[in-house]
């Protein structure tokens, strides 16, 4: 009798890095990363997507006491490709489209086979889109930064 194994799972935290990228793009971002590719597998909903509300909890001075911050809109949706690989995906907000593409994408990047093509057209772009957003988030902000220090010293 031969045993079927199943496919050894992604390192953690590999896989909490392209869930991240994934959560934070947008639809049309990922739709438009995955239009060069060749025609995406078929999948079955397993669950979703769903919308519901999750409570935000924060720290006081970040590492004291919890208390609830507030609630937060999230979009869920699981689904099953043909060889049952299981993909999840969660977003922010209310885009069923981005949750069931972050899924799709989450379950075809736990294929081995897969995984490097789909992290160079799709995961690594997002990336950096996302981390040159960010700089440039900084850049702004710095720009409007006020040194009290320096204006005490003026007086």
């Amino acid at each position: 009798m031969t045993e079927t194994l199943a496919p050894p799972l992604p390192d953690p935290p590999a896989r909490r890095r392209w869930m991240s990228i994934l959560a934070r793009a947008g639809a049309d971002e990922i739709a438009a990363r995955l239009d060069p590719l060749p025609a995406l597998p078929g999948h079955k909903r397993l669950r979703g997507p769903e919308t519901g509300l999750v409570m935000v909890r924060g720290r006081t001075g970040g590492d004291g006491a919890p208390f609830n911050l507030g609630e937060m809109t999230v979009t869920r949706c699981a689904v099953r490709l043909a060889d049952g690989t299981v993909g999840h995906g969660y977003v922010a907000g209310r885009d069923a489209r981005q949750a069931e593409l972050a899924a799709l994408l989450d379950a075809l990047m736990q294929d081995p086979a897969r995984a490097p093509a789909l992290e160079a057209a799709v995961i690594g772009p997002l990336e950096k889109a996302q981390s040159e957003r960010r700089a440039a988030q900084a850049r702004k902000a710095a720009a409007t930064r006020v040194e009290f220090f320096t204006m005490t010293q003026m007086r």
